[in-house]
């Protein structure tokens, strides 16, 4: 298929994509589902676990196979713009003593459903077909505990931002968490990687790019940043321009040492100087690319899932322990890290919850599994359900905890912001 014969295809694909979302979008708002939720799950409903099922024609001639490559190229603008926005309106939530209790709830909420996705693998070798020919067990278990270890940070954010919770004490320790719990997720699945293709090389890489990377914006981040949004040389345009191409830049450095883009631009918005200036450009860039852009690669996912293999019941099984060791081992352990540390049980149970939530970062881990040739289609589906559950009760559970709670007190509220 020739560009030329792409570019309608590519506009009818954007056009069904946006209008769709904001359908499900204004349902599942009706039971209190954030849109990103709604994005997600209407991904998958354009794929083949239900257009795909209903109308086969129709969906091949909205998704032909050339177009899929173009969706998720134009999906990244989308999902660097936000979560640059997310890592500058990161930096201005300033909470007491929040470093030493985020660590050891990354620790914990990484630990713990790595091991239990590892033992799940190894418990149950050979019952179920979920390993490519050719890869070794050990490849696939590691694998699978790392998707359940994610954390969908971009989500994440996006959750937190959409209920307002983002000044809170849960929301700005669910933020610091998850950026470091997939910062160590991404680094394990890069070693994955490297096993499952049989070469070391990409772990030291992404392992040494990642400090460079640190250095590098600790050093001069905030001083070139500055000096880009305070030229008075510059216009609003010029200045605009100037953070795209930054952005961009960062974004195309972090996606080849293996890190993957999201984490860039995040880094590169927590080092932007807050002023006016900074705002005018993150509020003329963000809306637009996030709106339109970012559903995009959704449905990139969604159109690589096809529940119709859960009809194995060998698989289906599978997907239903993949799901409740993914929710005890992320709940549970985030859960008593932040008990442990001191935080009240209504910050540790909220912050629970939040870290739950896996679904953005664990399409992107699943993508990159199934380019590399280490998963297979059944296990790319039951792991999207995992992120399906675990991003849908989110909500949910949030509402209910909020429920269940006496009236809030004004030390209540104290504890939830300052503790």
């Amino acid at each position: 298929m020739t560009p030329t014969e792409l570019a309608p295809r590519f506009f009818i694909a954007v056009a069904v994509i946006i209008l769709f979302c904001r359908l499900v979008t204004w349902l599942l708002g009706k039971i209190g589902q954030p849109p990103v939720v709604s994005e997600m799950l209407a991904g998958v409903l354009l794929g083949p676990s239900l257009l795909g099922l209903l109308l086969p024609q129709a969906q091949e001639a909205l998704f032909p196979a050339p177009l899929l490559p173009v969706l998720y190229v134009v999906g990244q603008i989308g999902l660097v713009m936000f979560m640059f926005q997310t890592g500058y309106a990161f930096k201005s939530h300033r909470v007491t003593r929040l470093a030493g209790t985020a660590g050891a709830v990354s620790v914990a909420g990484v630990t713990v459903p790595l091991v239990l996705g590892v033992l799940l693998v190894l418990i149950t070798a050979g019952a179920a077909p979920i390993r490519v020919e050719g890869v070794s067990i050990g490849v696939t278990a590691v694998f699978v505990g790392v998707a359940l270890a994610i954390t969908a940070f971009p989500m994440l954010a996006r959750i937190i931002t959409e209920r307002g919770i983002a000044g809170t004490r849960h929301g700005s320790l669910s933020l610091a968490s998850g950026a470091v719990d997939d910062g160590i997720a991404w680094i394990m699945l890069a070693v994955v990687l490297a096993f499952g293709s049989g070469e070391a090389g990409p772990a030291f890489v992404t392992a040494g790019g990642t400090v460079l990377f640190g250095l590098v914006l600790w050093l001069a981040g905030a001083r070139v940043t500055g000096l880009l949004i305070t030229n008075r040389r510059f216009g609003d345009r010029a200045r605009m321009l100037g953070v795209v191409a930054l952005l961009f830049l960062v974004a195309w450095y972090t996606d080849e040492i293996g890190l993957y883009a999201v984490f860039g631009a995040f880094a590169l918005g927590v080092v932007m100087p807050r002023d006016e200036r900074t705002d005018r450009v993150i509020d003329t860039l963000v809306p637009v690319a996030s709106a339109v852009f970012l559903p995009l690669f959704f449905t990139f996912s969604g159109l690589r899932t096809e529940f119709g293999l859960l009809g194995d019941v060998r698989v289906l099984l599978f997907a239903a322990a993949c799901v409740v060791l993914a929710i005890v081992g992320k709940f549970g352990a985030c859960w008593a890290a932040a008990r442990l540390r001191g935080e009240p049980n209504a910050v540790a149970l909220r912050v629970g919850a939040l870290m739950n939530a896996r679904g953005l970062m664990q399409l992107i881990a699943l993508n990159v599994g199934l380019e590399a040739g280490i998963v297979n289609s059944s296990l790319f589906t039951v792991l999207v359900l995992v992120a399906l559950v675990t991003t849908l009760m989110t909500a949910p559970l949030l509402s209910w905890l909020e429920r269940s709670a006496q009236t809030p007190s004004p030390d209540f509220r104290k504890d939830l912001v300052t503790s």
